[in-house]
């Protein structure tokens, strides 16, 4: 899939909520508005080429028996008042946890910002490009490993489906959510697919 000519649509009006809730799975109701109180922070949603495909990152989090404990998800964290702003905050926090070097790292554009009630997280997520494999360095106190996944393979209507999930922040609560199932099993649900489902609508939106 060529990134080329198609990423320009990220600086056009968003498909925002209405796309990520093709994919929505919470473990707690969306409020009318966000909380004044909501932590702010930001993702990195990072794609490269590698064997003639455009690939994204994903990691898998350690178990920490925090909100987000054991889920697949984008890097990234908190906001720091050090942060120029949010996309630095993204760019950071990728670095710290998974060792991407920023000024390798080209910001494509922003998604909608989303926020995540359980964890009380306001999240930025932002795209970027990276013209070569990334070398991690891995935070092993906050991630368990790396998972590189050829959109091709990704975003192919087999991918999605609707399965049974376990938040850690409400373990004895089963809930039925849309994901994505990776080939080897793994499963993506919750914010991390809501993210990736906006992307999903703007790059078939761009042909």
């Amino acid at each position: 899939m060529e990134i080329a000519g198609k990423i320009e649509w990220l600086q056009r009006p968003l498909p925002g909520r209405s796309a990520q809730e093709r994919m929505m799975g919470r473990v707690l109701p969306h409020p009318i508005k966000v909380p004044e109180h909501a932590r702010p922070s930001a993702v990195l949603c990072l794609l490269f080429p590698m064997n003639n495909e455009l690939v994204m990152l994903l990691m898998k989090r350690r178990e920490d028996k925090t909100a987000h404990s054991a889920q697949v998800s984008f890097p990234g964290g908190s906001y720091e008042t050090t942060d120029a702003d949010f996309k630095a905050t993204a760019l950071r926090e990728a670095q710290e946890e998974v060792g991407i070097v920023s000024a390798d790292v080209d910001i494509l554009g922003a998604l909608t910002p989303l926020y995540i009630p359980v964890s009380n997280f306001n999240v930025y997520p932002f795209v970027g490009y990276s013209a070569q494999r990334p070398k991690y360095n891995l935070s092993h106190n906050e991630v368990s490993y790396t998972i590189e996944v050829p959109l091709s393979s990704l975003l192919h209507p087999e991918r999605k489906t609707v399965t049974d999930v376990v938040s850690p922040a409400l373990p004895d609560v089963i809930r039925n959510v849309n994901a994505y199932k990776l080939e080897d099993g793994t499963i993506i649900w919750g914010a991390t697919a809501m993210m990736i489902s906006e992307l999903e609508t703007i790059l078939d939106e761009a042909g």
